[in-house]
């Protein structure tokens, strides 16, 4: 008999779990969607009137929420209620890299993926499919299932129906900032499992609107290692792509014209070989630390050696920007005034999770310099909160509050600085008023392009110095 699913519950209602299940609901309306959370001020944002605060910014998610949000998608803290009603539920929750303990600083901690766990084995009801949808170490499925199995849970209060669990994996393959549009249509859907009615169940709800070539079927640990393996290849061609704009910045060669030479190669492609600041958001440095102790706990040393030079030339690349921003404004940038447009990790996006501008501000903070940031999407408080980590962790020996400004809009940023650094590909970067920003600006003035998207002929003509990533910049 074919599992009909009437009731979802997601576990999570970040980055992930939000978008994705309100594209469920919006695309499977015969199905009651509810989120839960903890954190109860996500889950007040997510239910806000004002659609503007919502707690995510993705292009078009503000239309579903409002679309569904009270019909079939509800966001709630009732985390054992809904669990109750459940057919399906998914496990969305953080998986940060391991501070301390056996394998800090490379394995994941599952603390969150444990909790729910345990929490599903408590309060669900009958049969429940539950979904791997965080990201997770190659073999959580089976910690998952002990525990669903094996939880020690009082079942006398469970009288009318009996429990059985099934774990399927479900990896998400998100881009943040076109997220919407790669659940809507995305280039393939994993499912990974051992029951077939559970992987049907879970197929039906996709085929709403995915076309059934899209999906694929694997055992679950093709499908975790899948996840894992697709961050860290596309993240080793954003340390590749930054590698050479190094080598072209020395020779004379033009980074975009290798880009687009190479990326013109069928076997290549041309996606993520735009050379930039360093690749940032919450996976990719992540899930690479988490394939380089997965190799080590196996005996591949060489196999990891090679994924840690990914991020070593990740971490390169962003203090390499840092040191020319500090040796073109004479070897000492201390009390000068720097602009930095954009903190968010990557355009449309209000996410700053291992965002290079962190890294590069900090850099810049050590030498001296007062920063004015603006970014459109990233809230103030984001801002405050990723930059006084610096003071608590004792990393500067001097007050951040006088050293960075917040600001609302560009020109306000830019007005008597001594340098503008463009660290996210904001569309509105694009088309900045040089003449304009030329007056404000202390002479001698420097723009410093990681992004490629300024027009520097424009900025030249004003008596802006220009530096871009991966141009040979002493000859143009």
């Amino acid at each position: 008999m074919e599992c009909q699913i009437k009731n979802i519950c997601c576990i999570g209602a970040g980055y992930v779990g939000g978008p994705t299940m309100a594209v469920i609901a919006q695309k499977c309306p015969h199905i009651q969607v509810n989120v839960v959370d903890i954190n109860r001020e996500r889950i007040r944002n997510w239910n806000e009137k004002d659609l503007e605060r919502l707690p995510i910014y993705e292009p078009g998610l503000k239309k579903i929420i409002e679309e569904c949000r009270g019909e079939n998608l509800h966001f709630s803290n009732e985390v054992e209620k809904n669990i109750e009603t459940a057919d399906m539920i998914f496990i969305s929750v953080n998986t940060p890299t391991k501070k301390k303990g056996i394998g800090a600083g490379q394995a994941s901690d599952l603390k969150w993926i444990e909790a729910s766990a345990r929490k599903i084995a408590e309060y669900a009801n009958g049969k429940t499919i539950v979904v791997e949808k965080s990201t997770l170490p190659v073999k959580t499925a089976e910690v998952i299932k002990n525990i669903l199995e094996f939880s020690n849970v009082d079942q006398t209060k469970y009288k009318t129906q009996s429990k059985s669990f099934t774990v399927l994996s479900n990896p998400e393959f998100l881009s943040e900032g076109t997220a919407i549009k790669d659940l809507e249509n995305p280039d393939r859907v994993l499912i990974g499992g051992d029951n077939e009615e559970s992987i049907k169940a879970l197929v039906n709800i996709y085929l709403n609107w995915v076309d059934e070539t899209k999906i694929l079927t694997t055992d679950l640990w093709s499908s975790e290692l899948s996840k894992l393996t697709a961050n860290a290849f596309l993240a080793q061609r954003i340390s590749s792509i930054n590698s050479i704009s190094a080598l072209c910045e020395s020779t004379g060669a033009d980074i975009n014209d290798v880009a687009t030479a190479i990326g013109a190669d069928k076997r290549i492609g041309s996606h993520f070989l735009q050379s930039g600041p360093g690749f940032g958001g919450s996976c990719f440095k992540k899930d690479i630390l988490n394939l380089i102790y997965i190799c080590n706990h196996y005996g591949l040393n060489h196999v990891s050696s090679y994924w840690i030079q990914v991020l070593e030339i990740n971490n390169w690349q962003k203090k390499r920007i840092s040191n020319i921003v500090v040796n073109k404004l004479f070897g000492t940038i201390s009390g000068k005034k720097i602009a930095v447009l954009g903190f968010a990790f990557k355009a449309n996006t209000n996410d700053t999770r291992e965002s290079a501008a962190i890294d590069i501000c900090k850099d810049l903070i050590e030498e001296g310099a007062n920063l004015n940031i603006y970014d459109p999407k990233v809230s103030l408080s984001q801002i405050e909160n990723d930059l006084f980590t610096l003071k608590t962790n004792n990393q500067i020996n001097y007050p951040i509050e006088s050293t960075v400004t917040i600001c609302k809009l560009i020109i306000e940023a830019i007005k008597d600085s001594d340098a503008i650094i463009v660290l996210t590909e904001w569309e509105e970067f694009k088309h900045l008023n040089w003449e304009e920003i030329s007056s404000l600006m202390r002479k001698p003035s420097w723009l410093f392009d990681t992004r490629s998207i300024c027009d520097l002929k424009k900025a030249k003509s004003y008596g802006i110095n220009v530096w871009r990533v991966g141009m040979d910049n002493e000859k143009n």
